[in-house]
């Protein structure tokens, strides 16, 4: 046993002789950290605000069904299931929550039963000698065709990794950080007081230890900064304030290093992410949404594809996301502008594009070009009929514009 044991041990021995010294000292200091879980991990802003970043762009994305031509089918069953999943989720939340528990577990396990689609939790997974992967929820099989796994895939071909297993570590160090400088802050501020006494302590001395605890009495009712406590002491005794053994700077230090490494676990580059949504919000959602959500999008086609139609189906569930919806007003005007006089949209879709009806007019359902994006030398001959494709050797080909 090493002098550090033997000191220890001697130390608690004492300590258990004197349990009168709890009388008088009867409050301890104890710094805890935070373990990261389900229910906590969103009290973290930074993984708050990414995971919200991200989830959001996949609620807002249109699911559509789509041939093997590419053609959207109209009210298709599968359609109306994901709209209204079941009596307790909206097909918008149900999106949300599926892309949540995928980046935050590193899987997540969609079930069709019947015309109700659900999220399974306690979901345990093998594969047999086939290799055929089987499922279990609270020992009962479900059948393989009513549920998917759909995996945030590492380098394990069973299982998905999510932030809640690559980056704990970083995680429980970020939130017990964030949580020692909110509860000194909430409180205050942390103050602590040091008693010293000239004399021995000793428990025999019923007025020394009277003196003691009311002096602490006084000390623990000082409730707000505010209050002013005046405590007469005698010969032999004085209080002195004790600092804060963590330094706030250091610890805000810590987070700015580490807090941005969260979202490098969600694919993000938090450092060019915040740039970009200060200097111009469109690059930064598609910057985000090439990054993150593009890849989990198409991770959520494959797998409910063949959910709902089977691996033999043509079929395909389709995420389709406007990036318009990210972008300020006055951004979506100046594309709508540019996108008529270059005849890629007509007037009426420039209207629904910016959230006004459309006009239904002839005039506004044609296609129109601005001349100065006409060459020169063609001009005289741009005619109504050569931009549809004509040749312009028709009489109209000869008149002006």
């Amino acid at each position: 046993m090493g002098l550090r044991d033997r000191f220890s041990n001697f130390l608690y021995r004492q300590i258990e002789k004197r349990g009168w010294f709890e009388d008088i000292f009867n409050n301890t200091v104890r710094y805890g950290g935070r373990y990261v879980n389900d229910e906590n991990i969103l009290e973290s802003s930074d993984v708050y605000e990414l995971l919200q970043d991200i989830s959001n762009q996949m609620m807002l994305a249109d699911i559509v069904v789509e041939d093997s031509e590419g053609n959207e089918i109209k009210n298709y069953p599968s359609l109306k299931i994901l709209k209204n999943p079941n009596n307790y989720l909206t097909g918008s939340e149900f999106i949300k929550l599926m892309t949540n528990t995928y980046l935050l577990q590193g899987e997540v396990f969609p079930v069709l039963d019947g015309d109700r689609l659900h999220l399974a939790a306690n979901v345990y997974t093998e594969i047999d000698d086939r290799l055929i992967e089987h499922y279990k929820i609270g020992g009962v099989e479900i059948p393989s065709f009513m549920i998917r796994h759909i995996k945030n895939i590492g380098t394990n071909h069973l299982k998905g990794v999510g932030i809640l297993q690559l980056g704990k570590s970083t995680l429980e160090g970020v939130m017990s950080a964030e949580k020692v400088l909110t509860d000194k802050y909430s409180k205050g501020g942390l103050m602590a007081f040091l008693l010293k006494l000239d004399a021995h302590i000793n428990p025999q001395n019923a007025a020394q230890s009277k003196l003691i605890k009311a002096i602490l009495d006084q000390l623990e009712a000082i409730d707000e900064s505010r209050s002013i406590k005046m405590i007469p002491l005698g010969k032999g005794y004085s209080i002195d304030t004790m600092e804060s053994p963590l330094d706030d700077q250091k610890t805000l230090a810590y987070l700015n290093v580490y807090k941005k490494d969260l979202g490098k676990f969600l694919g993000i580059n938090v450092d060019t992410y915040t740039a970009l949504t200060k200097t111009d919000l469109e690059k930064a959602m598609m910057y985000l949404h090439n990054k993150a959500v593009k890849p989990i999008m198409k991770n959520f086609e494959d797998h409910l594809s063949l959910l709902f139609f089977g691996k033999n189906s043509d079929k395909r569930i389709k995420f389709k996301i406007n990036i318009l919806d990210f972008v300020p007003y006055s951004t979506k005007t100046n594309i709508a502008y540019n996108m008529v006089r270059t005849m890629i949209t007509s007037p009426d879709d420039s209207r629904e594009m910016l959230g006004f009806q459309k006009l239904n007019t002839a005039e506004s359902s044609k296609l129109y070009i601005s001349k100065d994006l006409i060459a020169g030398e063609d001009l005289k001959n741009a005619t109504d009929d050569s931009l549809k494709g004509g040749d312009g050797n028709d009489k109209k080909g000869n008149e002006d514009i």
